[in-house]
Protein backbone atom coordinates (compact mmCIF):
# COMPACT_ATOMS: atom_id res chain seq x y z
CA UNK A 1 0.00 0.00 0.00
CA UNK A 2 2.95 2.32 0.73
CA UNK A 3 6.16 3.16 -1.84
CA UNK A 4 4.15 2.62 -5.16
CA UNK A 5 2.86 5.48 -7.46
CA UNK A 6 0.77 5.05 -10.16
CA UNK A 7 2.15 2.96 -12.71
CA UNK A 8 3.39 0.25 -10.51
CA UNK A 9 7.09 2.95 -10.42
CA UNK A 10 8.56 3.67 -7.06
CA UNK A 11 9.47 7.43 -7.07
CA UNK A 12 13.11 8.23 -6.83
CA UNK A 13 13.58 8.98 -2.59
CA UNK A 14 15.70 11.76 -2.15
CA UNK A 15 17.55 10.02 0.50
CA UNK A 16 18.57 7.06 -2.05
CA UNK A 17 20.09 9.90 -4.04
CA UNK A 18 21.90 11.29 -0.99
CA UNK A 19 22.67 7.86 0.72
CA UNK A 20 25.03 6.99 -2.28
CA UNK A 21 27.16 9.90 -1.27
CA UNK A 22 27.71 8.07 2.19
CA UNK A 23 30.78 5.59 2.34
CA UNK A 24 29.84 1.74 3.30
CA UNK A 25 30.26 3.23 7.50
CA UNK A 26 29.50 6.30 7.86
CA UNK A 27 29.81 7.96 11.72
CA UNK A 28 26.29 8.66 13.62
CA UNK A 29 25.71 12.04 12.46
CA UNK A 30 24.25 15.05 10.18
CA UNK A 31 24.55 13.38 6.09
CA UNK A 32 26.50 15.68 3.73
CA UNK A 33 25.29 18.97 3.48
CA UNK A 34 22.97 21.29 5.64
CA UNK A 35 20.56 18.17 5.46
CA UNK A 36 20.10 16.40 8.86
CA UNK A 37 19.21 12.65 9.47
CA UNK A 38 15.52 13.55 10.06
CA UNK A 39 14.86 15.87 7.24
CA UNK A 40 16.44 12.62 4.88
CA UNK A 41 14.09 10.02 6.51
CA UNK A 42 11.20 12.47 6.84
CA UNK A 43 11.61 13.03 3.07
CA UNK A 44 11.72 9.36 2.42
CA UNK A 45 8.63 8.53 4.02
CA UNK A 46 6.43 11.07 2.57
CA UNK A 47 7.97 9.80 -1.35
CA UNK A 48 6.99 6.17 -0.49
CA UNK A 49 3.22 6.79 1.13
CA UNK A 50 0.45 7.59 -1.32
CA UNK A 51 -2.10 10.23 -0.43
CA UNK A 52 -4.62 7.60 -1.39
CA UNK A 53 -3.71 4.87 0.16
CA UNK A 54 -3.10 6.53 3.61
CA UNK A 55 -6.77 8.21 3.51
CA UNK A 56 -8.47 4.16 3.31
CA UNK A 57 -6.15 3.90 7.05
CA UNK A 58 -7.66 4.40 10.64
CA UNK A 59 -5.90 6.98 12.43
CA UNK A 60 -4.00 4.20 14.92
CA UNK A 61 -3.50 1.73 11.89
CA UNK A 62 -1.62 4.64 9.67
CA UNK A 63 0.50 5.63 12.77
CA UNK A 64 1.76 2.25 12.91
CA UNK A 65 2.55 2.13 9.52
CA UNK A 66 4.61 5.26 9.95
CA UNK A 67 6.57 4.01 12.95
CA UNK A 68 7.42 0.59 10.62
CA UNK A 69 8.19 2.69 7.63
CA UNK A 70 10.48 5.27 9.99
CA UNK A 71 12.51 2.03 11.08
CA UNK A 72 12.75 0.21 7.46
CA UNK A 73 14.02 3.76 6.25
CA UNK A 74 16.35 3.97 8.75
CA UNK A 75 17.64 0.58 8.05
CA UNK A 76 18.14 0.82 4.64
CA UNK A 77 19.87 4.45 4.75
CA UNK A 78 21.88 3.12 7.51
CA UNK A 79 20.90 6.18 9.73
CA UNK A 80 20.52 6.17 13.01
CA UNK A 81 18.04 7.95 15.34
CA UNK A 82 17.42 7.62 18.95
CA UNK A 83 13.68 6.09 20.29
CA UNK A 84 12.60 9.92 21.31
CA UNK A 85 13.33 10.86 17.74
CA UNK A 86 12.01 8.16 15.94
CA UNK A 87 8.65 8.90 17.91
CA UNK A 88 8.68 12.62 17.34
CA UNK A 89 9.33 11.82 13.86
CA UNK A 90 6.61 9.63 12.96
CA UNK A 91 4.11 11.73 15.14
CA UNK A 92 5.15 14.96 12.62
CA UNK A 93 4.71 12.45 9.71
CA UNK A 94 1.24 11.34 10.93
CA UNK A 95 -0.01 15.22 11.46
CA UNK A 96 1.14 16.18 8.13
CA UNK A 97 -0.82 13.63 6.72
CA UNK A 98 -3.95 13.24 8.93
CA UNK A 99 -3.85 17.69 8.85
CA UNK A 100 -2.25 20.27 7.03
CA UNK A 101 1.06 20.31 8.77
CA UNK A 102 2.73 23.61 9.36
CA UNK A 103 -0.25 25.04 8.56
CA UNK A 104 -2.59 23.24 10.61
CA UNK A 105 -2.23 25.67 13.50
CA UNK A 106 -2.53 28.77 10.99
CA UNK A 107 -6.22 27.21 10.14
CA UNK A 108 -7.25 27.05 14.03
CA UNK A 109 -6.23 30.56 14.36
CA UNK A 110 -9.46 33.07 14.19
CA UNK A 111 -7.47 35.76 13.56
CA UNK A 112 -6.58 34.44 10.18
CA UNK A 113 -9.09 34.79 7.26
CA UNK A 114 -6.56 34.10 4.21
CA UNK A 115 -2.98 31.77 4.12
CA UNK A 116 -0.94 31.73 1.34
CA UNK A 117 2.21 29.96 0.38
CA UNK A 118 4.69 30.75 -2.03
CA UNK A 119 6.91 27.89 -2.13
CA UNK A 120 8.32 26.23 0.86
CA UNK A 121 10.19 29.19 2.49
CA UNK A 122 7.07 31.45 2.64
CA UNK A 123 3.89 31.24 4.32
CA UNK A 124 1.65 34.76 4.66
CA UNK A 125 -1.28 34.89 6.45
CA UNK A 126 -3.89 37.73 6.50
CA UNK A 127 -4.86 39.50 9.97
CA UNK A 128 -7.26 41.84 9.96
CA UNK A 129 -7.09 43.18 6.24
CA UNK A 130 -3.08 43.05 5.93
CA UNK A 131 -0.47 40.24 5.26
CA UNK A 132 2.47 39.26 7.30
CA UNK A 133 4.58 36.64 6.71
CA UNK A 134 4.75 34.44 9.26
CA UNK A 135 8.05 32.82 10.63
CA UNK A 136 6.44 29.23 9.50
CA UNK A 137 7.82 26.99 6.23
CA UNK A 138 7.91 23.57 4.89
CA UNK A 139 10.51 21.47 4.72
CA UNK A 140 11.19 21.77 0.98
CA UNK A 141 8.94 22.23 -2.60
CA UNK A 142 8.33 18.13 -2.37
CA UNK A 143 6.48 18.82 1.15
CA UNK A 144 4.34 21.44 -0.08
CA UNK A 145 3.69 19.48 -3.35
CA UNK A 146 2.82 16.15 -1.00
CA UNK A 147 0.40 18.25 1.04
CA UNK A 148 -1.48 19.82 -2.17
CA UNK A 149 -1.52 15.75 -3.29
CA UNK A 150 -3.28 15.02 -0.30
CA UNK A 151 -5.65 17.87 -0.11
CA UNK A 152 -6.63 16.56 -4.20
CA UNK A 153 -7.18 12.70 -2.84
CA UNK A 154 -9.58 13.87 -0.10
CA UNK A 155 -11.84 15.18 -2.78
CA UNK A 156 -11.19 12.41 -5.14
CA UNK A 157 -9.18 14.57 -7.25
CA UNK A 158 -5.29 14.94 -8.32
CA UNK A 159 -2.95 17.61 -8.78
CA UNK A 160 0.60 16.62 -10.92
CA UNK A 161 2.83 18.35 -13.57
CA UNK A 162 -0.38 16.90 -16.29
CA UNK A 163 -2.49 18.61 -14.03
CA UNK A 164 -1.17 21.17 -12.14
CA UNK A 165 -4.05 23.56 -10.81
CA UNK A 166 -6.50 22.60 -8.41
CA UNK A 167 -10.07 24.67 -6.76
CA UNK A 168 -11.55 22.53 -3.73
CA UNK A 169 -12.45 22.55 -0.10
CA UNK A 170 -11.53 21.43 3.36
CA UNK A 171 -13.75 20.04 5.53
CA UNK A 172 -14.21 22.87 7.42
CA UNK A 173 -15.68 24.92 4.15
CA UNK A 174 -12.72 26.76 3.72
CA UNK A 175 -11.33 27.29 -0.49
CA UNK A 176 -8.67 26.01 -1.42
CA UNK A 177 -6.80 27.27 -5.12
CA UNK A 178 -3.67 25.37 -5.00
CA UNK A 179 -0.79 25.45 -8.33
CA UNK A 180 2.43 23.74 -8.58
CA UNK A 181 5.49 23.74 -11.29
CA UNK A 182 5.72 23.43 -14.21
CA UNK A 183 3.54 26.68 -15.06
CA UNK A 184 4.56 28.42 -11.34
CA UNK A 185 8.16 29.03 -11.53
CA UNK A 186 9.05 30.14 -7.31
CA UNK A 187 7.79 27.04 -6.16
CA UNK A 188 4.32 25.73 -5.34
CA UNK A 189 1.27 27.83 -4.17
CA UNK A 190 -1.30 27.26 -1.93
CA UNK A 191 -3.97 29.82 -1.18
CA UNK A 192 -6.88 29.50 1.17
CA UNK A 193 -9.45 31.27 2.27
CA UNK A 194 -10.86 30.32 5.51
CA UNK A 195 -14.47 29.70 6.11
CA UNK A 196 -15.73 32.31 8.42
CA UNK A 197 -18.11 30.86 11.56
CA UNK A 198 -18.96 34.18 12.63
CA UNK A 199 -21.69 35.92 11.50
CA UNK A 200 -21.17 39.53 11.95
CA UNK A 201 -24.91 41.52 12.37
CA UNK A 202 -25.05 45.00 11.15
CA UNK A 203 -24.83 46.37 14.64
CA UNK A 204 -21.38 44.56 14.89
CA UNK A 205 -20.40 46.15 11.81
CA UNK A 206 -21.32 49.35 13.04
CA UNK A 207 -19.09 48.98 15.98
CA UNK A 208 -16.73 47.78 13.49
CA UNK A 209 -17.47 51.22 11.56
CA UNK A 210 -18.21 48.91 8.22
CA UNK A 211 -21.65 50.51 7.96
CA UNK A 212 -23.00 54.18 9.87
CA UNK A 213 -25.97 53.47 12.28
CA UNK A 214 -28.20 55.25 9.68
CA UNK A 215 -26.77 53.23 6.34
CA UNK A 216 -27.20 49.81 8.39
CA UNK A 217 -30.86 50.74 8.72
CA UNK A 218 -31.17 51.31 5.55
CA UNK A 219 -29.77 47.95 4.23
CA UNK A 220 -31.94 46.36 6.90
CA UNK A 221 -35.48 48.34 5.15
CA UNK A 222 -34.02 47.17 2.07
CA UNK A 223 -33.52 43.12 3.05
CA UNK A 224 -37.04 43.46 5.12
CA UNK A 225 -38.88 45.29 1.91
CA UNK A 226 -37.59 42.42 -0.54
CA UNK A 227 -35.35 44.39 -2.75
CA UNK A 228 -33.42 42.87 -5.27
CA UNK A 229 -29.81 44.06 -3.91
CA UNK A 230 -26.47 43.19 -6.05
CA UNK A 231 -23.15 43.78 -3.31
CA UNK A 232 -19.51 44.44 -5.43
CA UNK A 233 -16.52 44.70 -4.18
CA UNK A 234 -12.80 43.14 -5.03
CA UNK A 235 -11.01 39.88 -3.63
CA UNK A 236 -11.79 39.87 0.34
CA UNK A 237 -13.64 43.13 0.49
CA UNK A 238 -16.35 41.63 2.84
CA UNK A 239 -19.14 40.82 0.21
CA UNK A 240 -20.00 37.68 1.83
CA UNK A 241 -20.30 38.76 4.89
CA UNK A 242 -22.71 41.89 3.75
CA UNK A 243 -24.43 39.09 2.07
CA UNK A 244 -24.99 37.31 5.56
CA UNK A 245 -25.88 40.54 7.33
CA UNK A 246 -28.46 41.71 4.86
CA UNK A 247 -30.18 38.27 4.74
CA UNK A 248 -30.91 38.39 8.94
CA UNK A 249 -33.75 40.27 8.08
CA UNK A 250 -35.22 38.20 5.68
CA UNK A 251 -38.67 36.69 7.26
CA UNK A 252 -38.60 33.30 8.61
CA UNK A 253 -41.42 32.63 7.14
CA UNK A 254 -39.68 32.51 3.60
CA UNK A 255 -38.63 29.57 1.25
CA UNK A 256 -34.96 30.66 0.70
CA UNK A 257 -32.84 28.75 -1.99
CA UNK A 258 -29.05 29.87 -2.03
CA UNK A 259 -26.37 28.75 -4.78
CA UNK A 260 -22.52 28.71 -4.96
CA UNK A 261 -19.90 27.19 -5.63
CA UNK A 262 -18.63 26.63 -2.36
CA UNK A 263 -20.53 27.29 0.24
CA UNK A 264 -20.14 30.07 2.58
CA UNK A 265 -23.69 31.65 3.21
CA UNK A 266 -24.50 31.21 7.62
CA UNK A 267 -28.64 31.77 7.08
CA UNK A 268 -30.37 31.60 10.27
CA UNK A 269 -33.98 31.20 8.56
CA UNK A 270 -35.26 27.51 9.48
CA UNK A 271 -36.68 27.22 5.52
CA UNK A 272 -33.86 27.26 3.60
CA UNK A 273 -32.19 25.36 0.77
CA UNK A 274 -28.31 25.10 -0.16
CA UNK A 275 -26.87 24.45 -3.40
CA UNK A 276 -23.20 23.92 -4.28
CA UNK A 277 -21.97 23.73 -7.86
CA UNK A 278 -20.21 20.35 -8.89
CA UNK A 279 -16.65 19.82 -10.47
CA UNK A 280 -16.50 17.79 -12.90
CA UNK A 281 -14.46 14.56 -12.04
CA UNK A 282 -11.60 12.65 -12.93
CA UNK A 283 -13.04 12.00 -16.67
CA UNK A 284 -14.66 15.27 -16.90
CA UNK A 285 -18.20 14.28 -16.56
CA UNK A 286 -20.47 15.09 -13.57
CA UNK A 287 -20.40 19.00 -13.70
CA UNK A 288 -23.33 20.65 -12.00
CA UNK A 289 -22.56 24.26 -12.90
CA UNK A 290 -24.16 27.38 -11.30
CA UNK A 291 -26.54 27.96 -14.18
CA UNK A 292 -27.84 24.48 -14.08
CA UNK A 293 -28.67 25.06 -10.04
CA UNK A 294 -30.40 28.88 -10.90
CA UNK A 295 -32.41 27.08 -13.61
CA UNK A 296 -33.04 24.47 -10.88
CA UNK A 297 -33.99 26.64 -8.63
CA UNK A 298 -36.73 28.08 -10.28
CA UNK A 299 -38.74 24.50 -9.88
CA UNK A 300 -38.15 24.64 -6.15
CA UNK A 301 -40.80 27.08 -5.56
CA UNK A 302 -38.29 29.88 -3.97
CA UNK A 303 -39.51 33.11 -2.46
CA UNK A 304 -35.48 34.38 -2.53
CA UNK A 305 -32.83 33.41 -4.39
CA UNK A 306 -29.51 34.00 -3.40
CA UNK A 307 -26.24 33.49 -5.24
CA UNK A 308 -23.53 33.56 -3.74
CA UNK A 309 -21.60 35.33 -6.87
CA UNK A 310 -22.35 35.73 -10.23
CA UNK A 311 -19.39 35.26 -12.81
CA UNK A 312 -20.83 33.57 -15.95
CA UNK A 313 -23.97 33.20 -17.84
CA UNK A 314 -25.73 32.26 -14.73
CA UNK A 315 -26.61 36.53 -14.18
CA UNK A 316 -29.08 36.20 -17.26
CA UNK A 317 -30.92 33.23 -15.25
CA UNK A 318 -30.62 35.43 -12.33
CA UNK A 319 -32.19 38.48 -13.93
CA UNK A 320 -34.65 36.61 -15.31
CA UNK A 321 -35.65 35.15 -11.62
CA UNK A 322 -35.49 38.75 -10.55
CA UNK A 323 -37.88 39.75 -13.07
CA UNK A 324 -40.57 37.13 -12.63
CA UNK A 325 -41.99 37.22 -9.21
CA UNK A 326 -38.37 36.41 -6.88
CA UNK A 327 -38.39 39.78 -5.32
CA UNK A 328 -35.62 40.19 -2.43
CA UNK A 329 -33.38 38.16 -4.38
CA UNK A 330 -29.61 38.97 -3.65
CA UNK A 331 -26.03 37.96 -5.11
CA UNK A 332 -22.50 39.68 -5.11
CA UNK A 333 -20.19 40.40 -7.84
CA UNK A 334 -16.32 41.36 -8.19
CA UNK A 335 -16.70 44.72 -9.54
CA UNK A 336 -14.27 48.12 -8.32
CA UNK A 337 -17.53 50.50 -8.20
CA UNK A 338 -21.32 49.98 -8.72
CA UNK A 339 -21.54 51.32 -12.25
CA UNK A 340 -18.39 48.62 -13.11
CA UNK A 341 -21.03 46.20 -11.56
CA UNK A 342 -23.99 46.50 -13.89
CA UNK A 343 -21.24 46.64 -16.92
CA UNK A 344 -19.76 43.15 -15.65
CA UNK A 345 -23.17 41.65 -14.77
CA UNK A 346 -23.93 42.83 -18.71
CA UNK A 347 -21.23 41.08 -20.33
CA UNK A 348 -22.42 37.94 -18.53
CA UNK A 349 -25.50 38.19 -20.20
CA UNK A 350 -23.81 37.98 -23.78
CA UNK A 351 -21.74 35.08 -22.83
CA UNK A 352 -24.78 33.34 -21.98
CA UNK A 353 -27.35 35.56 -25.18
CA UNK A 354 -25.39 36.73 -27.65
CA UNK A 355 -27.89 37.40 -29.90
CA UNK A 356 -29.47 39.82 -27.09
CA UNK A 357 -29.70 43.32 -27.79
CA UNK A 358 -27.86 45.89 -25.47
CA UNK A 359 -30.98 47.71 -25.29
CA UNK A 360 -32.62 44.89 -24.02
CA UNK A 361 -30.11 43.12 -21.48
CA UNK A 362 -30.49 46.99 -20.09
CA UNK A 363 -34.05 47.11 -20.13
CA UNK A 364 -33.86 43.66 -17.97
CA UNK A 365 -31.24 44.96 -15.30
CA UNK A 366 -33.03 47.88 -15.14
CA UNK A 367 -36.73 46.11 -14.20
CA UNK A 368 -34.47 43.55 -12.42
CA UNK A 369 -32.39 44.89 -9.89
CA UNK A 370 -33.48 47.94 -7.11
CA UNK A 371 -29.61 48.58 -5.33
CA UNK A 372 -25.91 48.30 -6.10
CA UNK A 373 -23.87 48.21 -2.79
CA UNK A 374 -20.40 48.51 -3.36
CA UNK A 375 -17.67 47.12 -0.21
CA UNK A 376 -14.04 47.98 -0.28
CA UNK A 377 -11.05 47.19 1.82
CA UNK A 378 -9.00 49.93 2.33
CA UNK A 379 -5.20 50.90 3.32
CA UNK A 380 -5.62 50.49 6.87
CA UNK A 381 -7.48 46.70 5.84
CA UNK A 382 -10.81 47.79 7.35
CA UNK A 383 -13.90 47.11 5.23
CA UNK A 384 -16.53 49.78 4.48
CA UNK A 385 -19.39 50.07 2.28
CA UNK A 386 -18.11 53.19 0.26
CA UNK A 387 -21.34 53.73 -2.19
CA UNK A 388 -24.91 52.41 -1.96
CA UNK A 389 -27.06 53.33 -5.16
CA UNK A 390 -30.44 52.98 -6.65
CA UNK A 391 -30.70 51.46 -10.42
CA UNK A 392 -33.69 54.39 -11.29
CA UNK A 393 -33.62 53.20 -15.25
CA UNK A 394 -33.03 53.91 -18.37
CA UNK A 395 -32.33 57.11 -20.30
CA UNK A 396 -31.56 55.88 -24.30
CA UNK A 397 -28.73 53.47 -24.16
CA UNK A 398 -27.72 54.80 -20.48
CA UNK A 399 -28.33 52.94 -17.25
CA UNK A 400 -28.83 55.90 -14.80
CA UNK A 401 -27.61 55.14 -11.47
CA UNK A 402 -28.68 57.23 -7.89
CA UNK A 403 -26.08 57.48 -4.87
CA UNK A 404 -28.48 57.12 -2.00
CA UNK A 405 -25.32 56.70 0.58
CA UNK A 406 -21.60 57.39 -0.29
CA UNK A 407 -18.49 57.31 2.00
CA UNK A 408 -16.31 60.38 1.89
CA UNK A 409 -12.61 59.61 3.02
CA UNK A 410 -11.27 61.82 5.58
CA UNK A 411 -7.74 61.40 6.49
CA UNK A 412 -5.85 59.00 8.65
CA UNK A 413 -4.81 58.77 12.46
CA UNK A 414 -1.27 58.62 13.02
CA UNK A 415 -1.58 54.42 13.35
CA UNK A 416 -3.16 54.50 9.89
CA UNK A 417 -6.52 54.34 10.66
CA UNK A 418 -8.66 55.46 7.69
CA UNK A 419 -11.29 58.22 8.76
CA UNK A 420 -14.20 59.41 6.63
CA UNK A 421 -17.84 59.89 6.92
CA UNK A 422 -21.38 58.17 5.91
CA UNK A 423 -23.01 60.93 3.59
CA UNK A 424 -26.73 60.50 2.94
CA UNK A 425 -28.35 61.97 -0.23
CA UNK A 426 -31.70 62.56 1.11
CA UNK A 427 -32.90 61.48 -2.21
CA UNK A 428 -36.36 59.57 -2.43
CA UNK A 429 -36.29 56.55 -4.43
CA UNK A 430 -38.30 54.89 -7.38
CA UNK A 431 -39.37 52.39 -5.41
CA UNK A 432 -40.89 54.00 -2.18
CA UNK A 433 -44.33 52.87 -2.68
CA UNK A 434 -42.88 49.80 -1.86
CA UNK A 435 -41.04 50.23 1.00
CA UNK A 436 -44.60 52.42 2.45
CA UNK A 437 -46.67 48.83 1.50
CA UNK A 438 -44.31 47.87 4.34
CA UNK A 439 -44.89 50.05 6.60
CA UNK A 440 -40.89 51.52 6.78
CA UNK A 441 -41.44 54.06 3.97
CA UNK A 442 -40.79 57.38 6.64
CA UNK A 443 -38.22 55.18 8.74
CA UNK A 444 -36.33 54.74 5.22
CA UNK A 445 -36.43 58.65 4.56
CA UNK A 446 -35.37 59.57 7.95
CA UNK A 447 -32.34 57.16 7.52
CA UNK A 448 -31.34 59.01 4.24
CA UNK A 449 -31.99 62.39 5.33
CA UNK A 450 -28.81 64.81 5.62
Amino acid sequence: MFGIRPGGRRDPSPISEASKRLPDHPPIGAPPGDITPIDLIFNAVLSEIEPAAAASLTRPELADRIRKLVGEVMIRERLLLNPEEQDTLSATVLHDLTGLGPLENLLQDDTVSDILVNGAQQIFVERRGKLELTGLHFRDDRHVVYLAQQIASSIGRYVDESSPMLDARLPDGSRVNVVIPPIILNGPSISIRKFNRTFLSFARMIELNSVSPALARVLEIAARCRLNILISGGTGSGKTTLLNALSGHIHPGERVVTIEDTAELQLQQPHVLRMEMRLPDLEGKGEVTQRDLVRNALRMRPDRIIVGEVRGPEAFDMLQAMNTGHSGSMSTVHANSTRDALVRVENMVLTANNHLPLHAIRSQLVSALDLVIQVERLRDGSRRVTELSEVVGLEEEIIVLSSLFSFEYADADPDGTVRGTFLPSGIRPRFFKRLNSYGLGESFLRAISP
